[in-house]
């Protein structure tokens, strides 16, 4: 694995090439936020978007959600996948903030993982986006660039990513770094076609290079 001056390289150089890495949900609450955050489970953000420029204008509180039936507010959102149980959750965090939380959403890791459809990656980006929070927020992106820059151990859990780059990047930048490396994995260290020739980082990466070795292979035996 990586040491942490070589971990020191990598952050300082996606900084660079990242400077205004952000969450790319369009929110204007945390409450839309937790919505919106629910909704792009095994879903793109561009498309989660499209479907809450619409979604927010109709629906501006908890009682909202709770005023339609459940088969309108599916018709809402069926566009999103699982649109059927995130419909679901919706409306039963909308009746749990009501009854439990006084309608705004709490701050805290573990009220948060208390609603529905609220896992721990959903409450650290609650937390750090809402709430400034430090947290590092593991999605499918930040695991992939971890584990191909040797951050950590391919065999590690989304947990343990996740307390690897707690340990390894100061706290301070936890919530900075989620996003540069959400950015450098979904615009540059792609799943299907990361951009390795024209990574600043391919020096420290270990797959990066098994996967130039390869192509340079590939073309001598043409």
């Amino acid at each position: 694995m990586l040491n942490r001056k070589q971990i020191r390289f990598c952050l300082d150089e996606m900084a660079k090439m990242f400077p205004h890495a952000h969450c790319e949900l369009v929110h204007s609450n945390p409450f839309e936020l937790v919505i919106a955050v629910l909704l792009s489970a095994q879903c793109t953000d561009a498309l989660v978007n499209r479907v809450t420029e619409k979604l927010f204008e109709k629906y501006k509180t908890p009682e909202d959600y709770l005023a339609v039936s459940l088969s309108e507010l599916e018709s809402d959102i069926r566009s999103i996948g699982l649109f059927r149980n995130k419909a679901k959750n919706i409306q039963k965090l909308c009746q749990m903030l009501i009854d439990d939380y006084g309608r705004v959403v709490p701050s805290e890791r573990e009220e948060l993982e208390k609603l529905p459809g609220v896992g721990r990656k959903t409450a650290n980006v609650v937390m750090s986006v809402a709430y400034n929070v430090p947290a590092i927020a593991v999605d499918t992106h930040v695991e992939r660039v971890s584990k191909r820059l040797a951050f950590c151990r391919w065999k590690d859990s989304v947990l343990e990513v996740e307390k690897t780059l707690m340990r390894k990047v100061p706290e301070e930048e936890w919530s900075v770094t989620h996003h540069r490396m959400i950015f450098f994995g979904r615009y540059h260290c792609k799943a299907q076609n990361p951009q390795c020739p024209s990574c600043p980082l391919l020096d420290v990466c270990r797959e990066g290079k098994k996967r130039m070795k390869k192509k340079e292979q590939a073309i001598e035996h043409v």
